[in-house]
């Protein structure tokens, strides 16, 4: 795995220092900072001229930065935005050729570690997983935790990785844990623009930081734009920390530790850090510093040009009040430097930035430019055996003449030679088919690995125990088969932690947590306030410093409220890591069939369109729930749990292995074999299908009914498709709106599993309503599939195809 260089503590304490270890100090901060400027220069330059596709850039930021990255020490964590370049060199956690590197899409985690050329250019990441899945020693290292592009996405994030640090300090159970914190001494740093404190998910996190009171240092860089917006019209009075006043802590309370200084002041800038560090380091209470008076000298990004939209006379402020010109100037009054050294350093990291940025641009290009000199050179021994000679090196031509070429141009190349050919048989056409195949692994591996770990701990691996009854099991409640389950669980792995709305002092609305949090502590199992986007990001935070989180949303319907933090973030995490991170938390919720438009949902469909990168498990009853959560809390992935809302009083046998016995995930279950018809379903509906099934017997027919009890791997084994030879027949019975998760499990069926071949007439689905359901049992009966539904669509397929043996019923 790529190494990420870190220095030391980065702590500053200018009383040690004498005048030339100080001078020493502000010299090599003055020259990162002027490399990072420079390199924005250049990143602009570089996309202008179409070497690169996109730039946004920390320009104008960087003496905040540079103050910012003095207290940042080792086991410390950042949840940032693009504008952190600066700090990044600073404090080691990047360079600049893995700048230019991602600028650049190079996709060779050596190169770019923090994405693989995944992500666009400024968006961090330091890796903290081993190429095996196992966690890096996290207290050794400085930690950032991949940016996501959405304005103030990464807030909810950063609230979970300031919350373990709470829980590592209070929690004495966790101290063994010491590759992950030392004491809760870890500081969370979040850096937001001003524009995006407007966003919802800033206001949500900043008040649940404030309540738990964790170690949380926010940094909002305040140059009074949001790309053309003014502050005036994003922000109250134009000032965030002025309207936040009232959560600053006083006496007896909790609240924040409030920070306003000025983004071009150097001195000032280390001052206010130094003390805002401080205390949220020592206390755990949070602190916002709020940087003003900054400047964004490029604009925005290079989608176009900030003289649009700002005064001739904020334009000229700008100019006078860059942050690196006032502290060239202050270096100068301060001599700490005369004019003559500063030019010289000036002009020496000038030449450095473009020397890096060559070297990356080189490096990628020469790499690039082989496997197109392969590919001419293939497609030209082809050329002279072949009958279309000609247009072959035509191809060649084309491609040689590609101005900044890429892989793509070299492999659609070949893929056109080979669609020239198509009738030819030859040992040079082969030679063109062992390439495209070679290269197609690899371009594979580049772009489209790591969705999951894919590690040796991914709970695809984890062993099936299967659930054991002693002869005289109890008959429960399905709520208490979860109980039992979480005790288990919480009593084997002092790592698992729990939160959500009402989940501690009355044990969740259905009783799943009865009795745990008397037993194992509110530091465990904990009540939280009506905030899903921050319910999730706390998990994801607390997954990525090595704990094992169940984040509860109380209702299916409510995940709504969470989904750009699930899929913008969570989803994408190992994806746009490239593998190197990872946060294997687990969201628990409820749905399917109740009563009411907003608490009977089954939105698998946005669910599953939105959420790739999570399991999705469907559990139709508490028992294949509770095998579910042994998994998943043996695994290293996130995943998404949708239980039953009408199932916790359903009696269930209590396995005497209950948190023991695991079910294995992608892995589908016929629960009752026949030879007529296929019907597949999840969740809730299984129990109609069920029903249904008696029901066909007598009018003789005799249905095979599977779950496949996750969606997200659908059936591995094909079990769906191999019961579709036999049946010939399929139907799909599901709770979610026409044309969501059935479309969704017909793909699967017929186009991956090849069920259209076994097909002797057209397969159906029955879904739910294209509204949402109405309040009352009878609106559920008309809106959802019902006993009587399933029978008579079952019915109907059997009649379409043997009218004789099955007449029509209507």
């Amino acid at each position: 795995m790529p190494e990420t260089a870190n220095p030391g503590t980065g702590k500053y304490e200018v009383a040690e220092l004498s005048f030339d270890d100080f001078k020493s100090i502000v010299i090599k901060d003055y020259r990162i900072g002027y490399e990072s400027r420079q390199a924005s220069l250049i990143g602009r330059r570089e996309v202008l001229t179409g070497k690169a596709k996109f730039g946004i850039f920390g320009d104008g930021k960087e003496v905040a930065q540079l103050a910012m990255a003095k207290v940042f020490r080792k086991g410390d964590w950042r949840a940032g935005y693009y504008r952190d370049q600066t700090f990044m060199f600073a404090t080691g956690m990047s360079n600049l050729k893995e700048f230019f590197a991602q600028l650049y899409a190079n996709p060779d985690v050596e190169k770019d570690p923090a994405s693989g050329g995944r992500q666009m250019n400024c968006h961090y990441a330091t890796r903290f997983i081993n190429a095996d899945g196992s966690w890096i020693n996290q207290v050794e290292n400085m930690n950032c935790s991949a940016d996501v592009s959405t304005t103030s996405g990464h807030m909810p994030r950063l609230l979970g990785l300031a919350y373990a640090s709470k829980l590592y300090r209070q929690n004495k159970e966790l101290k063994s844990l010491d590759e992950f914190s030392v004491n809760g001494n870890e500081v969370a740093f979040g850096t937001i623009g001003n524009g995006a404190t407007s966003e919802g998910v800033f206001f949500e996190t900043f008040n649940a930081a404030g309540v738990l009171q964790v170690p949380m240092a926010i940094s909002v860089w305040d140059d009074a734009y949001a790309i053309s917006v003014p502050a005036s019209l994003q922000t109250t009075k134009e000032d965030i920390s002025e309207i936040l006043k009232g959560f600053q802590r006083e006496n007896g309370t909790n609240g924040y530790e409030i920070f306003k200084v000025k983004g071009w002041d150097y001195v000032a800038l280390c001052e206010t850090y130094e003390r805002a560090i401080s205390v949220c380091r020592a206390e755990h209470v949070p602190v916002l510093i709020h940087v003003i008076e900054m400047t964004q000298p490029q604009g925005h990004s290079t989608s176009g040009s900030h003289e649009r939209y700002k005064s001739k006379e904020r334009l000229a402020w700008e100019s006078e009040h860059d942050c690196l010109l006032q502290m060239r100037n202050w270096m100068i009054e301060s001599a700490i430097i005369n004019e003559d050294e500063i030019t010289a350093l000036e002009e020496e990291a000038k030449k450095y930035v473009r020397q890096c940025q060559r070297e990356v641009w080189n490096e990628l290009g020469n790499e690039i430019k082989a496997e197109i000199d392969e590919a001419v050179r293939l497609i030209g021994a082809l050329a002279h055996v072949s009958g279309v000679k000609n247009e072959l090196e035509e191809v060649s031509t084309e491609l040689l003449a590609c101005v900044d070429p890429g892989r793509k141009d070299a492999v659609g190349a070949i893929r056109k030679a080979l669609r020239l050919t198509v009738k030819e048989t030859s040992n040079e056409k082969s030679a063109l088919n062992n390439w495209l195949n070679s290269e197609n692994i690899k371009n594979k591996e580049r772009f489209n690995s790591k969705l999951f770990s894919g590690s040796s701990l991914s709970p695809l691996n984890v062993s099936v125990v299967a659930p054991q009854y002693a002869d005289d099991a109890h008959i429960v409640d399905g709520r208490e088969i979860l109980n039992a389950c979480f005790d288990a669980n919480f009593a084997r792995d002092k790592r698992i932690v729990a939160f959500g709305e009402d989940l501690g002092a009355i044990g969740d609305v259905n009783q799943g947590f009865a009795g745990l949090q008397a037993k194992y502590g509110d530091i465990r199992i904990t009540d939280t306030g009506i905030r899903e986007s921050s319910i999730i990001g706390k998990g994801m935070g607390l997954a990525m410093r090595g704990l094992k989180p169940i984040a509860e949303i109380q209702y299916v319907d409510y995940l709504l409220y969470a989904i750009t933090v699930l899929s913008d973030d969570l989803a994408s995490l190992s994806y746009r890591t490239s593998g190197g991170q990872k946060a294997p938390v687990i969201v628990r919720t409820r749905g399917h069939r109740l009563e009411g438009i907003w608490h009977s949902g089954s939105p698998l469909g946005i669910i599953l369109g939105a959420l790739r990168g999570l399991h999705i498990c469907v559990p139709r009853n508490m028992t294949q729930a509770a095998g579910m959560y042994n998994t998943l809390l043996r695994g290293d992935e996130p995943a998404l749990v949708i239980e039953c809302l009408n199932g916790y009083r359903l009696k269930e046998k209590l396995p005497a292995n209950v948190g023991e016995f695991t079910i294995p995930l992608g892995k589908a279950e016929i629960l009752k074999e026949g030879a007529d018809m296929t019907v597949v379903s999840y969740g809730s509906t299984l129990r109609i299908v069920m029903e249904a099934a008696a029901e066909l017997e007598k009018l003789g027919i005799n249905i095979e009914v599977i779950d496949p009890q996750t969606l997200y791997p659908f059936d591995i084994d094909n079990v769906c498709g191999n019961s579709l030879r036999k049946t010939s027949k399929l139907l799909v019975v599901d709770e979610d709106l026409p044309g969501a998760a059935s479309a969704y499990i017909l793909q699967n069926i017929l186009e991956s599993q090849n069920g259209y071949y076994s097909l002797d007439s057209p397969p159906k689905t029955l879904s739910a309503k294209e509204h949402r359901p109405p309040y009352g049992s009878d609106g559920d009966y008309f809106s959802k599939p019902s006993v009587d539904d399933v029978v008579e669509a079952v019915y109907a397929m059997m009649s379409e195809s043997n009218p004789g043996k099955y007449p029509a019923i209507y």
